[in-house]
């Protein structure tokens, strides 16, 4: 069965060593790996969280911290290089900590947390982005080779990203980069806002897809939207994906006015009931999809 984790940012950020006690937690509460950001330079040290993590029992997944200054689709050079630079150092991380994957808008450009706006974009610059980007993360997928990481290019929703929205753009960025070592990741949270059809996104994507983040599409828990888990579970069954699948709740516990739902906040409460059961639910959709006749 398919490995079934919970994103840090469910309880803390930055993640840092004074967190270490959730992993057994996590553990506890039916989670086999955790989704960690990729730490910044001081945030961990990298011996200590995996010696912590291998206490626990628990595997690990990195997500990319991509921004403006380390950017592959940037036109300036510096952000460019600070983008294949940045890439490199998250292999290197996942490697230290034991982890196979990282994760994320590796393409960079982000626009919701770089506070800025999409503008349109001429013919000669989109082509000129993905150039960046495909020579980027040809660079930076050879050095991940070398050390046995895989990156995982993630399309976000057109809020977050004015450079890779969909599967079919991922498809054509990865049939440019043509690297082993890069390959795809799909959060059915941005699925909703950019697909027609979740299940016809993840057949789709097919082999190319190496990590799967199982969100619902109010970033609830899973269960309590609108997302067809059944369709999805037997996309990912019919492609043959035996990788990681994760969880990345934000609690939806306060419907008043002008609540800013967008900003992370952490859990007043004890949430370990639904996040026990949100894995279950994951857990039990994959297995009974095996078993469909």
């Amino acid at each position: 069965m398919n490995p079934v984790g919970l994103i840090s940012m469910q309880y803390a950020r930055p993640f840092t060593a004074e967190h270490f006690h959730l992993f057994s937690r996590m553990r506890e509460l039916g989670y086999d790996f955790v989704e960690l950001l990729v730490p910044e330079p001081g945030e961990l040290d990298l011996a200590d969280t995996r010696k912590a993590l291998e206490d626990a029992g628990l595997g690990v997944v990195l997500a990319a911290r991509v921004n403006l200054e380390r950017n592959l689709s940037s036109e300036d050079q510096a952000a460019y290089r600070g983008g294949v630079e940045y890439l490199k150092y998250a292999a290197d991380t996942a490697a230290a900590l034991g982890a196979a994957i990282v994760g994320g808008p590796l393409t960079g450009n982000p626009l919701v947390f770089a506070g800025r706006a999409p503008k349109p974009v001429e013919e000669t610059e989109r082509q000129a982005r993905k150039a960046r980007c495909v020579a980027g993360l040809r660079q930076a997928g050879d050095h991940a080779a070398k050390i046995g990481v895989t990156l995982a290019v993630e399309p976000l929703n057109r809020f977050e990203s004015d450079v890779l929205c969909t599967t079919q753009q991922a498809m054509e960025l990865l049939d440019a980069v043509s690297h082993p070592a890069v390959k795809m990741m799909l959060d059915t949270f941005h699925m909703h806002m950019e697909e027609a059809s979740l299940a016809e996104a993840i057949l789709l994507a097919g082999d190319r897809l190496v990590h799967f983040q199982a969100n619902e599409n109010h970033r609830g828990f899973p269960g309590t939207g609108a997302t067809d888990w059944v369709a999805v579970f037997r996309a990912l069954h019919q492609i043959g994906y035996k990788g990681p699948v994760s969880l990345e709740p934000f609690r939806r516990n306060d419907d008043r006015f002008g609540v800013p739902f967008a900003q992370w906040r952490p859990p007043h409460e004890d949430e370990s009931e639904r996040l026990s059961a949100s894995a279950d639910f994951i857990k039990s959709h994959i297995m009974l999809t095996e078993y469909r006749r």
